[in-house]
């Protein structure tokens, strides 16, 4: 295997609580009634919630759940965006040793219903109407909790508020857990198939934080900002722990990154010193910044000290306007499997894209002959729930996990090529890597979000590209895009220009196989709700191929299909 060269942090892994329940306990007595998380009430203020108070509740919530039944071992199911409700009742679940399972709340009723069902969980946790609405036959279930008031009258509803009749100065319960406990039930996004129920125990949540405190320091003086959805490994572990294990407020985001008006304007009352995102959302940040001095100061507050960005390809037009202002940017790489960070780039050293940095303490990572990258450490999960062939697939019994993703060790750290079942061969046996050419797309045309290459069994690839309408809104400076930019205003002028950018990225490949034939400009935004973008906002590449199955087989074969036919505007680029 690759002369079995593993790669490992040259710094020890800290010692860590040895479960949820010591680490929020000391956290109480330490931080009493200072704030932990704070959300905006019904008149529009942020209302805190103090370390003191969230210890009191988790308690009332636990013998609740004591009374009604639930025992070690047992999932409960919470369907809910993320809510001080939310927090307090997954925290209760995996302190008594049972276990949580978020679903995204924006699945149709069949995904929820399929994910409910998969896990069988001895009670489901709902936060409204709209979501009880969705996990199908209520009366199937022992126990259905709701946050909300819910029109449904079901002797098996129960209202929160209901967990929160006693008032309790005791501890949280399972400070005597082992640190292999299982308590968080995780669904992957399903990029490239059907989704995997990721089942994580204590020990793989704290030893994140304990390692990424030996990287980045983090104090209860920190702000968080929080939309990430904690139905989701980036959010819901490594963000949300982040925040907790170090006592740093959580202020959550009641726009959920959907709606930047809103995230501007939480932005400017919290004044956020930590952020954690996607590319997606640093994006929109930025072109708001080059609107006007007053709007870059407030986003480049003096005491915003670093941003953290994972799920794609940080773009380095982006990074270089966060660093040029210094302020840290950290990339970090993982799977739902490894709670989720396995590396992270260094500060200091100049970021390249792609590159995602060294091992953090306890984890190492080595490669096989197919260049798959393998982590093998105390954040690795313990298996698939209820799919132990998948489980023997990818985990190795000397502990190593497959990740799926292929990559080399460069002189900055681990740099990723591509999923490894997304690499295609042509019609004449050469393979092709998609994403690597997708970037190298997107990377060349800031006006574009988001690249899909294809082409397996063709002579040449295709491509179809998403404009990012976002950058349609204001003219930049010109400093900030590249010399050559046309700066369009729509995607009619886009793809008069276009081409120019498309040539360039042909002629920057050494491979003339690689070299595109043809691209689509689709006019559409892609989202979560049509599942084109996983909800860690990720391409969901099975299902754009599917969707815009006809856009592709229009590059390949003109004749056979009418571009007419297409329900938004579509602009080709003849590239050969």
């Amino acid at each position: 295997m690759n002369g079995e060269r593993i790669i490992r942090s040259e710094l020890p892994l800290p010692a860590y609580p040895q479960n949820l329940a010591r680490m929020l306990n000391a956290n109480a007595h330490r931080l009493g009634e200072l704030s932990v998380f704070r959300q905006r009430a019904k008149d529009g203020d942020f209302r805190a919630t103090s370390w003191r108070q969230v210890q009191s509740e988790i308690r009332s919530i636990q013998e609740c759940l004591l009374e009604r039944g639930l025992e070690k071992g047992d999932r409960v199911a919470i369907v809910s965006r993320n809510r001080i409700e939310m927090l307090e009742l997954e925290l209760a679940v995996m302190c008594l040793g049972a276990r949580a399972v978020p679903i995204f709340p924006a699945y149709t009723p069949k995904q929820t219903q399929t994910m409910v069902s998969f896990c069988r969980p001895k009670m489901v946790v709902v936060a409204e109407d709209l979501h009880l609405g969705k996990i199908g036959d209520v009366a199937a279930f022992r126990n259905v909790i709701h946050f909300d008031p819910v029109s449904l009258k079901s002797p098996n509803l129960i209202p929160y508020s209901n967990l929160l009749n006693q008032a309790h100065e005791s501890e949280i319960l399972g400070e005597e857990l082992p640190a292999e406990t299982p308590c968080l039930m995780m669904y992957t996004s399903g990029t490239m198939g059907k989704p995997k129920c990721v089942q994580l125990a204590h020990r793989n949540i704290l030893s994140q934080q304990a390692a990424g405190a030996t990287l980045w320091p983090l104090t209860h003086e920190d702000r968080f900002l929080s939309y990430l959805p904690w139905h989701h490994s980036f959010g819901g572990i490594f963000e949300k722990y982040s925040a907790l294990v170090n006592g740093a407020p959580i202020a959550l985001e009641n726009g959920y990154g959907k709606d930047l008006e809103t995230l501007f304007a939480n932005w400017s009352e919290i004044q956020p010193t930590v952020f954690y995102s996607v590319p997606l959302i640093y994006q929109a940040l930025v072109t708001r910044a080059r609107q006007s001095k007053e709007i870059a100061e407030l986003i480049f507050h003096p005491q915003l000290r670093f941003v953290f960005t994972a799920a794609a390809p940080l773009p380095k037009t982006l990074s270089d306007e966060f660093e040029s202002r210094g302020i840290t940017i950290l990339e970090g790489w993982g799977l739902t499997e490894t709670s989720p960070c396995c590396t992270v780039t260094r500060q200091g050293v100049a970021r390249q894209p792609g590159v995602v940095g060294w091992p953090i303490p306890g984890v190492e990572l080595k490669l096989t002959e197919e260049k798959e990258i393998l982590v093998r450490g105390p954040n690795v999960m313990q298996g698939y729930f209820d799919n132990p062939e998948e489980t023997a697939r990818v985990l190795q019994e000397d502990g190593w996990f497959h990740t799926g993703d292929v990559g080399e060790f460069a002189p900055n750290g681990l740099r990723l090529i591509s999923r490894k079942d997304r690499i295609f061969k042509l019609s004449n046996a050469e393979k092709v890597v998609p994403a690597e050419i997708e970037n190298m797309i997107t990377h060349e045309c800031p006006y574009l979000a988001w690249a899909f290459v294809t082409g397996s069994g063709k002579e040449h690839p295709v491509a179809l590209v998403f404009p990012n309408r976002a950058m349609f809104a204001e003219l930049p400076e010109d400093t900030k895009l590249p010399s050559h930019c046309c700066c369009p205003r729509d995607a009619g002028e886009l793809s008069q220009c276009l081409g120019n950018c498309l040539h360039k990225v042909n002629r920057g490949m050494d491979e003339e196989y690689c070299r595109m034939s043809s691209v689509m400009l689709v006019d559409h935004e892609l989202t979560i709700d049509h599942e084109e973008l996983t909800p860690s906002m990720k391409l969901a590449p099975n299902v754009v191929g599917q969707v815009f199955k006809g856009h592709i087989e229009h590059l390949f074969d003109p004749s056979g299909a009418k571009s007419g036919l297409f329900s938004e505007p579509v602009y080709i680029i003849k590239l050969k």
